[in-house]
């Protein structure tokens, strides 16, 4: 299928790597302009290069924290008026919320609402104006279902999730939408990394704790990042002009609920 996005301009956020890295793939697969941002310069620079190998499309790393304000100024001045927004931020660690300070609420907030918010206030009203814009932020399906151990994500990310969900309605006229894309357990290093802290917080082997986990999942395996992307790049495409305020839940089928 032809996403008709071909020449547009994206900035992914924490594209060097797992899902980030998926969608900024998917994208310039599509002959979107990438403009991909992480912290680590060198990882950075190295996927760029990858992912333009891979895809012949045209990928510009900018080494930023968009956490922080700096970081997001460094950004926006590389690509100030992007047609695709991809936020995303590594989740903050897990742990028992009695250990959390305000401290590790403010910086789990700044990182994983905030600062999408920012981006988001700093972009949309290009796109209001050329009557063209696709947001899509990258969440966890521990919106729809949550656990103890991950409360700080809990929290900052259905505060993101409440904010979409009365912007989205107000910009849909524009040609604008915004969307959040769930993922549950795809194979990345984020989970490998949290596999492990849950596997010794039950005092198991973190391969049999991982075989438990793939066996609680309908479709018996972890996610690939590039099915991943694949749906970020839908939702970026002309065809999804009429899908906005969403919440897409990637995974397989391990939320029971309906809705």
């Amino acid at each position: 299928m032809d996403l008709g996005i071909a020449g547009r301009t994206a900035i992914v956020c924490g594209g060097s790597a797992g899902l980030g890295r998926g969608a900024a793939t998917a994208l310039a697969g599509d002959g979107v302009t990438v403009y991909l941002a992480a912290r680590d310069a060198e990882r950075l620079a190295t996927a760029a290069r990858e992912i333009a190998a891979e895809t012949s499309g045209k990928v510009h790393p900018v080494a930023a924290d968009v956490t922080t304000e700096a970081g997001r100024d460094a950004l926006l001045a590389a690509c100030p008026q992007p047609d695709i927004l991809i936020n995303n931020a590594g989740g903050p660690p897990p742990g028992d919320f009695r250990s959390w300070s305000r401290e590790d609420w403010i910086k789990a907030i700044d990182a994983n609402m905030l600062s999408a918010i920012m981006l988001i206030k700093a972009t949309i009203d290009s796109m209001i104006e050329r009557r063209f814009g696709r947001i899509v932020n990258i969440t966890s399906h521990m919106v729809k279902q949550p656990i103890a151990m991950l409360g700080l994500s809990n929290g900052a990310r259905s505060g993101l999730t409440g904010f979409v969900g009365g912007l989205a309605r107000d910009v849909a006229r524009h040609n604008v939408t915004i969307n959040n894309v769930l993922p549950g357990q795809f194979d990345t290093d984020r989970l490998r990394s949290n596999h492990a802290k849950f596997a010794t917080a039950q005092k198991i082997d973190i391969e049999k704790f991982r075989d438990q986990a793939r066996a609680q999942i309908p479709a018996r395996r972890f996610g690939d990042p590039a099915e991943f992307g694949a749906m970020c790049a839908f939702l970026c495409s002309v065809q999804c002009g009429y899908v906005t305020g969403q919440n897409i839940l990637l995974d397989g089928g391990q939320y029971p609920g309906l809705l």
